[in-house]
């Protein structure tokens, strides 16, 4: 077996075995994960794949790609989460193979030797390694970007092959999760003059009017849901998908609103352990700007940034898609500096490998914890601090080292999964308490919820009547009275061990799920006056 593919095989096997843990200790987390399955499952039982449905209403913030994706894997394998939250994995997979390639394009010269380099790199950097596992939408809209990337090195030298890619990569990329994707994609098009090198076949306008017809042909892609989703959907929705979920959300964002700079002190935390490592920062003095693929990168990273920071609403996954051309930008300048005579030393793995060796070899000995830490072997620990402690004298060659200090950032992900996750999975598991609401729907009751309803429990129950958000407060006794026989579902936010015993409580989100009769608040109004006033 050769060198490259026995790598292939150690990235895939450690994709596999960090997925496996996450999807076996975590659970599906509230409230996104949850409300992206209880749309795909209104979808898929009301049997309308045009239009994405939460507790009966259109949904509108989302675009119905991964809806889709899911209901292919549901038509194959039968309703599940697990066939669901097998996707982002796999997007995961092909995204890092796609950087790869895309970093080996950018840098012809350094061959195999960047491609190597770029996946551990993603896959080691801890933002990336504990987000690959979720159920969002920013993977597909990597993958997009990274279609629409090899479409525009494509073009540089085959138009009709090129364009169609970065057409494609805009439609899917729109059909994902909006206009977004042109953040990452339009301004690599429009700097072509700075980066591309050669020239284009035909020249810049040529190339020019390639790109309008991308942007015509992604348009026409994406308008082809949209036109008859917002026909189907009415005004409200059709006002919603066109401008509140692009240009709106640009000029206004309604939630995570963080200052302009947030993003830059996000993005190094967010590429630990890498940027904890000297060498690579003598590495990057070496970076030569004049370079078409150091500035392939730059054209697209620096406007990216900035319009993302100009935007009010900031999340650290809307950097996703730029991860691919920084990790290719960290591995070029590695593999320069090494070639260049840098030599590098592997005590940086050990700055994973030796905590996490003690940690594991103490689990069993701490003072508290979950029943599970007695079962941790010490062995295990004391046999990472003795692997640790060699790569404080050992010399490897660019590509095993930053192999072995990625499987040493993902065995801290595996321990902090171990540590944290598990203890912490009855608060966030929605199943029981799903299946409650499921068995009072069928006996014909109403179920209402106090605050705004986010679909957590109507994938988990297979629900397919409406929970009623009752997100004013005046509407709550209304609805007591027109429901004598219902449950209203509420949401305290710090423990309440004061509410009667027999009741049904679940812990959840550091508080307290509680299924309230309405005949017996009817019957004790105090307890409605101690309703939290916003849940």
């Amino acid at each position: 077996m050769n060198a490259g593919r026995l790598d292939r095989l150690a990235l895939f096997a450690s994709v596999a075995a960090l997925a496996a843990l996450q999807l076996w200790l975590r659970p599906l987390l509230p409230v996104d994960e949850t409300r992206y399955l209880a749309v795909a499952w209104e979808m898929w039982w009301r049997g309308d794949f045009l239009l994405p449905w939460l507790n009966g209403e259109p949904y509108s913030h989302k675009p119905p790609l991964l809806f889709w994706l899911i209901h292919a894997l549901w038509a194959l394998f039968g309703v599940s989460g697990l066939a669901a939250r097998l996707l982002p994995v796999f997007f995961s997979l092909v995204a890092l193979w796609a950087a790869a390639r895309l970093a080996q394009r950018l840098w012809p010269e350094q061959g195999s030797a960047i491609g190597v380099l770029v996946p551990w790199l993603l896959l080691g950097g801890v933002f990336w390694n504990n987000f690959f596992s979720l159920l969002q939408f920013d993977l597909l809209l990597v993958l997009a970007a990274l279609l629409a990337w090899h479409g525009l090195l494509t073009a540089l030298r085959a138009p009709l092959g090129g364009w169609p890619l970065v057409a494609l990569g805009i439609g899917l990329g729109v059909l994902a999760k909006g206009p977004v994707i042109l953040v990452p994609v339009l301004p690599a098009l429009l700097l072509a003059p700075w980066w591309a090198v050669p020239r284009p076949m035909g020249g810049w306008p040529r190339w020019y009017l390639g790109g309008l017809l991308a942007l015509a042909g992604g348009a026409a892609i994406a308008l082809a849901w949209a036109v008859p989703a917002g026909l189907a959907g009415g005004d409200a929705y059709r006002q919603a998908i066109l401008w509140g979920q692009s240009a709106g959300r640009v000029l206004d964002s309604f939630a995570h609103r963080s200052p302009w700079w947030s993003y830059l002190l996000w993005l190094p935390l967010m590429w630990l352990p890498w940027l904890l490592w000297p060498q690579l920062w003598r590495a990057a003095r070496g970076v030569r700007v004049g370079e078409p693929g150091t500035r392939f990168c730059l054209a697209v990273l620096v406007p990216a940034l900035l319009v993302f920071s100009l935007i009010s609403g900031k999340q650290g996954k809307y950097l996703l898609p730029l991860f691919p051309l920084i990790a290719a930008l960290l591995a070029h300048w590695l593999v320069t500096a090494e070639r260049e005579g840098q030599r590098y030393r592997a005590a940086f793995v050990a700055v994973f490998l030796l905590p996490s060796g003690a940690l594991l070899a103490l689990l069993p000995w701490l003072p508290a914890g979950p029943e599970w830490l007695t079962r941790v072997q010490p062995l295990w620990g004391l046999a990472l601090l003795a692997w640790g402690g060699l790569f404080l004298f050992l010399r490897l060659p660019l590509a095993a080292l930053v192999r072995a200090a990625a499987l040493g950032a993902l065995l801290w992900s595996a321990v902090v999964t171990l540590a944290l996750v598990e203890p912490a999975r009855p608060a966030y598991d929605l199943a029981a308490v799903s299946r409650s609401l499921s068995a009072l729907q069928a006996e014909g009751r109403a179920v209402a919820w106090l605050g705004k309803y986010h679909g957590q429990f109507h994938f988990f129950g297979r629900l397919r009547q409406r929970i009623e958000p009752l997100e004013a407060r005046g509407r709550l006794q209304a609805w007591l009275e027109a429901n004598p026989d219902g449950y209203l579902l509420v949401n305290y936010k710090t423990s309440r061990p004061e509410i009667p015993t027999d009741l049904r409580l679940q812990p959840y989100r550091g508080g307290s799920l509680v299924l309230w009769p309405a005949a017996r608040l009817r019957a004790q109004p105090h307890w409605v006056d101690a309703l939290p006033g916003n849940a």
